[in-house]
């Protein structure tokens, strides 16, 4: 069984690698064709009825890529909140919707300053005391360094109907703020990754006295200290991933650590990449600089690598 989900996984981040490369900027219908916004919506209302696991496959191929999309707020974070309510009319709805790709919905999670892929959507979910509602809010989209993100200001008016969590409130808000954490998680895994292979070709290819400069000493210990924080960064995202997929009672811990070390890792394996690429490195050109704001947006979004460690330090006191 271990197998044959190896496989499917490997063949889905197959199909979306070759999807992600076609053009940085991929537009919901798009990813809505292709099945993703529907992943972890169950079956019976157009859905894949897949895992977070599945999930975590696309968002680290799209962090491999720097692809700008609506997937994060849109389907992952949105997909998670309303698989977390108790069934309804309305959830089924916005489920069904999201999975057809004739929805696109957005998460407001406190203090609702940088809600991602609120402006455009159809809809927006915000968490209440014990549920959550469809809101009539005011947004106000807010630059950030990153392009290929967009964020928002989400100014709430009123909300209709509430819709409650299926179980304990509190259980349910902390598995949506760890999913969210552990998507940007994977998101960094991938821009790691991507920035760490750009390196050991560059260096492979590049001669300085008729020798590659990956023969030079310093070039190669940066290199194997930047394989050896990506390996880690696996490691932790992967058990992360397992922890929220199968909601196991320790999946926060996971998380935090996921979070505080792949989006740590990611910001300093570009800000490598950058130097050992040399002068091209800091062109606009090389492409090294919309990894690197990526990363750094990473860093901040769901609670840094310091507030996640500050929550895991907590299990100490």
């Amino acid at each position: 069984m271990a197998d044959h989900f190896e496989q499917f996984h490997a063949d889905l981040r197959s199909v979306a690698a070759g999807l992600l490369a076609k053009e940085r900027t991929v537009e919901w219908a798009a990813i809505a064709d292709a099945g993703w916004t529907g992943l972890e919506v169950p079956d019976h209302l157009g859905g894949a009825g897949a895992t977070f696991a599945e999930v975590a496959v696309i968002c680290e191929e799209m962090g491999r890529a720097a692809s700008a999309t609506s997937f994060l707020g849109s389907a992952v974070l949105a997909a998670g909140v309303l698989n977390s309510l108790a069934p309804s009319a309305t959830r089924d709805r916005l489920l069904a919707g999201i999975a057809s790709g004739t929805t696109r919905s957005a998460v407001a999670l406190e203090p609702f300053d940088f809600v991602p892929d609120a402006e455009g959507a159809d809809t927006v979910l915000v968490l209440t005391n014990g549920g959550v509602a469809e809101a009539a809010v005011t947004i106000t989209a807010q630059p950030v360094l990153d392009e290929t993100r967009r964020l928002a200001r989400v100014a709430v008016e009123h909300c209709s109907e509430v819709m409650a969590f299926d179980g304990d409130p509190g259980a349910a808000v902390r598995r949506i703020y760890d999913r969210a954490a552990v998507a940007v998680a994977c998101d960094s895994l991938g821009v790691a990754e991507a920035m760490l292979a750009a390196t050991v070709s560059y260096v492979t290819m590049r001669h300085q006295f008729d020798r590659p400069i990956g023969s030079f000493q310093a070039v190669k210990h940066a290199c194997a200290d930047m394989y050896v924080a990506v390996a880690i960064s696996r490691q932790l995202v992967s058990a992360a991933v397992h922890a929220v997929a199968r909601n196991q009672p320790d999946a926060a811990v996971a998380a935090s650590m996921a979070k505080a070390y792949a989006c740590s890792t990611a910001v300093d394996v570009a800000g490598k990449a950058l130097q050992l690429h040399g002068g091209i490195g800091y062109t606009w050109e090389s492409g090294i600089h919309v990894y690197l704001k990526r990363a750094a947006l990473n860093r901040s979004l769901f609670g840094s690598p310091a507030a996640h460690r500050h929550e895991l330090a907590q299990r100490y006191l």
